[in-house]
């Protein structure tokens, strides 16, 4: 019935540690992502059925579930033993296709690496990370998805009592920095390369014939990991919690906790309940991206020299080259949003001036880059109107639209393409965070309108002005948390 696989727990023995998922009561479908499951090939059932699998009541036939075992480093502290504390990798699927999938569960109950937690999750948490990972898909961005949420009929203790749910998480694989941060500490040279060969040939094979294979993984999580961030911040995203734990090989975004889009645009925003010192914040991602990849680096690197010694160099060159990489990234996103089709040494240039202009004007994100595809037709106003002094980007605007005649293009045209890449609806976070409370008193309508928005995010939909807004005036800061 499934097509499941278990490469990681052939090859990777040592790199993880069986455990059944807790059972629930009276498990409940609450979210089902049926294109999702098709797309996977997975079998027909009804939603009783589903939601006994998905919930741990019942065994996935075909599944051998497991815990891996990583390390990471925490706000820059490092932690050599983590490990899925709340979380189950039931096996991988083999998509019709032949791509190789994980699905994990989160929140189905206690592990040995759980430390006196007790491996749930409240209902809303998981359905956030549902909502999440189906925006950023929709905005093409790289991203595990979500196949289903299940309510277990049990209630958590987190600050107040909330019902419980399990999320089905599905990603290219769960390997993580941390993982290799983890062989490292722990089990040496040997256990590093073996662990690279196998994340190498799962997401890169085409690198497999490299010379050395173990810097080649490091190039490519780099080229994998710069492209990502630079995605994350032409949409206005704040991940949050950016621990090496959190990084993933293939390039994915992974972990929805304390994550937020922006509303005001701030280069220092942070959302995140434990991020005091703004280590995550907005336009510190790519900081912190690097950092991240030194310590990647740092449990490569004796891999890395034992091919040759003078690979280390090689690995410091690739590493210093980081913010060229991620920039070329970043340009190209910001060209498609901006509307220029052509590439000029000025484009940086102009793009960064764009957001010095923006700092301190409250101007939302997203609603802003819709303003610039409007003025090209109606004029600056269009722009003004989203900034607290109607003149602040009037300089800006004029050195754009100088920018624009180098390159002719029927103006309609060029805003339907800015308008493509530039959403009309994001989980806005006042949004997001109403729709989940109704959801855990039982109410999911407002929870479905706005994942149905999110699916479609270009597109305007009639009545549906207030999803296209942040917060109304005075409603106090947004806040994210660690829920899942």
């Amino acid at each position: 019935m499934f097509q499941f696989d278990h490469s990681l727990a052939r090859e990777l023995e040592g790199f993880y540690v069986p455990v059944q998922a807790a059972k629930p009561r009276v498990p409940r479908m609450v979210a089902w992502n049926a294109p999702l499951a098709e797309a996977l090939g997975l079998p027909q059932a009804d939603e009783t059925q589903w939601a006994a699998w998905l919930s741990g009541a019942e065994e996935v036939p075909g599944s051998q579930p497991i815990a891996l075992t990583y390390a990471g480093h925490q706000f820059g502290h490092f932690n050599p033993q983590l490990g899925d504390g709340r979380a189950l990798l039931l096996g991988e699927v083999i998509a019709p296709g032949g791509a190789r999938f994980d699905l994990q569960f989160k929140g189905s109950g206690p592990t040995p690496f759980s430390r006196q937690g007790d491996g749930k999750s409240a209902l809303g948490p998981a359905l956030r990370e549902y909502l999440m990972s189906e925006a950023m898909a929709a905005l093409g961005v790289p991203t595990t998805r979500s196949l289903a949420v299940v309510a277990t009929g049990e209630g958590v203790w987190r600050d107040t009592p909330h019902p419980a749910g399990v999320l089905t998480r599905v990603a290219a694989s769960h390997l993580r920095v941390g993982s290799f941060e983890w062989a490292a500490a722990h089990k040496g040279r040997q256990a590093v390369e073996r662990l690279a060969d196998y994340a190498l040939a799962r997401h890169f094979p085409d690198r497999m014939e490299a010379r050395n294979r173990p810097l080649a993984l490091l190039e490519a999580v780099t080229e994998a990991q710069a492209a990502l961030v630079a995605q994350w911040l032409s949409i206005g995203f704040v991940h949050g919690v950016m621990n090496t734990d959190n990084v993933t090989i293939s390039g994915e975004t992974i972990d929805y906790g304390p994550c937020a889009f922006l509303d005001a645009y701030a280069h220092d925003q942070v959302f995140s309940s434990i991020d005091r010192g703004g280590r995550y914040a907005y336009g510190n991602q790519p900081v912190v991206c690097r950092w991240n990849l030194y310590q990647l680096a740092s449990a490569l690197i004796e891999a890395i020299v034992a091919v040759d010694e003078g690979d280390n160099e090689a690995a410091r060159q690739l590493l210093d080259g980081f913010g060229t990489r991620f920039e070329g990234h970043w340009i190209a996103a910001m060209r498609r949003k901006l509307g220029l089709t052509r590439t000029d040494d000025g484009d940086v240039a102009l793009a960064q001036a764009l957001f010095q202009a923006l700092e301190g004007q409250g101007a939302d994100f997203t609603r802003l880059f819709r303003a610039l595809a409007a003025s090209l037709s109606e004029g600056y106003g269009a722009v003004a109107a989203e900034v607290t002094d109607p003149a602040a980007l009037q300089h800006w605007w004029d050195q754009w639209q100088a920018r624009l005649a180098s390159e002719p293009l029927d103006p309609d045209e060029r805003a339907a393409r800015m308008n493509a890449v530039n959403p009309l609806y994001i989980a806005r976070n006042h949004l997001t965070d109403a729709a989940l409370a109704e959801a855990e008193a039982g109410n999911m309508a407002p929870f479905e309108e706005l994942l149905a928005l999110v699916r479609q995010p270009f597109t305007r939909r009639a009545g549906m002005e207030r999803y296209e807004h942040g917060a109304p005036d005075g409603a106090p800061a947004h806040v994210t948390y660690c829920g899942t």
